[in-house]
């Protein structure tokens, strides 16, 4: 069963870093590193996401129940020291919630005439 809404709004809106997180687990469980160099392919260098940023935000996500450490890995060439991350169907509810949420932030600012070459 799907989390219900006011469940997801509480969470809403997202830090950015987290929402990044729960975007580059969207297809696939990574790891950390992983998850970093997603963000930062994804973003196209805009966002480099530190260490100590991703982690911290890492341990608040799998406590608020948005991912979980996947117990087991994937595969035995999988580095033992790597720990694997998945999204739980919070994460993706608040990942979708957060974008409705910019999605009509941006409608509304286009309704204003506002584009981004705007000065």
């Amino acid at each position: 069963m799907p989390p219900e809404r006011s469940a997801v709004e509480e969470f809403l809106p997202l830090p950015p870093a987290t929402f990044h997180i729960l975007l580059a687990l969207m297809d696939q469980d990574r790891h950390g590193y992983a998850i970093i160099q997603d963000v930062e392919a994804r973003t196209r260098g805009e966002l480099r996401m530190s260490a100590g940023t991703l982690y911290r935000s890492i341990a608040r996500m799998v406590e608020q129940g948005l991912i979980n450490e996947v117990v087991k890995r994937r595969s035995i060439a999988d580095d033992a020291r790597r720990r694997y991350y998945s999204l739980t169907p919070l994460g993706r509810a608040c990942a979708r919630g957060e974008m409705r949420r910019l999605s009509e932030l941006v409608r509304l600012a286009r309704q204003r005439g506002l584009t981004p070459e705007t000065p």
